[in-house]
């Protein structure tokens, strides 16, 4: 089976028997699914569940699908949407995709199955829009490559380290002290000093701002009172 895991998929649709068959249909297929009536209750999830996968019907109490889908293409430019709907005249289509800006147009009655496989289809494509977004780090060569710049940053060993240790961490966040512990030498039992980890700091996120844009926030956060934090999604590439 394809890799559906973390999908979320919001299902806004009137018809309460249809709604909860498609719901339980992409539930058995491993999406994670809310499904609900209307454009407010949809705000409502929206407002407390991230969501990566919207499927709309076009005739909804209130707020119209159409006006729905464009709403959502505007405040959320890389989910994935669908209209499922019974207008299958050509002009609806064409208001679907262009002004609604739909990722696809589908027509009642669906293949519940069908609707699995193009759901499947729009979370590759946000997955991999999500990962062109990622820094990525090859720990051969010591490089790092932002997604911003063609540029590769050269680590030292000890900058790579920093990274690889933030990167595994819970909330990318790690305390001074463990950090200075990295860099105990096997034959040594000196610390790096958390002045020495400070001028390590200052190096590398100086070397990062230089392939981030001028307006990015800073890449390497200080905790008070616990240590340092990355905000920048790192991956390990090749």
């Amino acid at each position: 089976m394809p890799h559906t895991k973390n999908l979320v998929v919001a299902l806004v649709e009137d018809d309460r028997l249809l709604r909860e068959e498609i719901a339980g249909h992409l539930l058995a297929h491993g999406f994670e699914v809310h499904a609900v009536n209307c454009a407010t209750a949809l705000d409502d999830l929206l407002a407390r569940t991230p969501t990566d996968l919207f499927v709309l019907d076009l005739n909804l109490p209130g707020e119209s699908g159409l006006s729905l889908c464009k709403r959502l293409r505007q405040t959320l430019p890389h989910a994935g949407i669908a209209i499922l709907t019974a207008r299958v005249a050509l002009n609806d289509r064409l208001a679907g995709y262009e002004m609604g800006g739909a990722d696809i147009y589908l027509t009642k009655p669906i293949a519940p199955d069908e609707l699995v496989m193009v759901l499947r289809s729009l979370g590759r494509r946000i997955k991999k829009a999500d990962t062109d977004h990622d820094w990525s780090l090859n720990l051969r060569d010591r490089t790092l490559k932002s997604p911003h710049a063609q540029a590769k940053l050269r680590l030292t060993s000890r900058e790579k380290t920093f990274l690889v240790a933030l990167i595994q961490a819970k909330d990318n966040t790690l305390e001074s002290g463990a950090l200075c512990d990295l860099y105990t030498s096997e034959d040594s039992d000196d610390l790096m000093s958390k002045h020495a980890l400070e001028e390590l700091v200052a190096r590398l996120r100086k070397k990062l701002r230089s392939a981030l844009p001028q307006e990015a926030e800073q890449p390497i956060k200080s905790v008070w009172g616990v240590g340092y934090q990355l905000c920048i999604p790192v991956e390990f590439g090749h």
